[in-house]
């Protein structure tokens, strides 16, 4: 599937992942390739990606985006709230 997190500055994240978890205004949901078609609110949390490899760089991406210490295929995004949407394995997070 492939993900992309927006802010009104700046695109955070783009690129191909296995899994991503969410901070929803009614608590924490994950979704995975081949997920029904959704629209969720996000509340503010931390964004949970699970890379699809663990080869991507982040060189531009200063401050943003944190390694998990547990995998590391595995990404974390801070977030202020939001909304997202995945359809046909796109995921769009659009973040503040």
């Amino acid at each position: 599937m492939h993900l992309d997190i927006i802010t009104p500055e700046k695109k955070i994240f783009t690129g191909e992942v296995d899994a991503v978890q969410m901070p929803g205004v009614d608590g924490l949901f994950q979704v995975l390739g081949g997920h029904a078609p959704i629209i969720s609110a996000l509340a503010e949390g931390s964004v949970k990606v699970d890379l699809a490899n663990s080869d991507v760089e982040f060189n531009d991406l200063t401050g943003e985006i944190e390694r998990d210490t547990s995998h590391d295929k595995v990404i974390r995004v801070k977030i202020k709230g939001g909304v997202m949407e995945m359809m046909n394995d796109k995921i769009i997070i659009l973040a503040e």
